[in-house]
């Protein structure tokens, strides 16, 4: 399986789409510090150094990094924890 990286028009926000289903039903999952969700791989990545928040739906997570984080560190760390998750 493949995840897919795409830049969006932020620069601090990235889009990581699956091949497979990761939130069921038409309701988007969106992840703010201190907050939790329900979906463990959320809360995953909102536990990694340099993520400000998190956006989900159906097939795809936007990552939100923080203004000084840098994407070289954070990608491949994003995708480990979603492959950990199965997709």
């Amino acid at each position: 399986m493949g995840i897919r990286v795409e830049e969006t028009p932020n620069p601090n926000a990235i889009k990581f789409t699956t091949e497979s289903l990761i939130f069921e039903g038409t309701a988007s999952v969106s992840v703010m510090p201190g907050d939790t969700s329900e979906h463990e791989i959320m809360n995953d990545l909102m536990k990694l150094d340099g993520v400000a928040n998190v956006f989900g739906y159906q097939n795809f997570i936007t990552v939100n990094k923080d203004f000084d984080a840098e994407w070289d560190e954070l990608i491949e760390k994003v995708k480990e924890i979603i492959q950990k998750h199965g997709y």
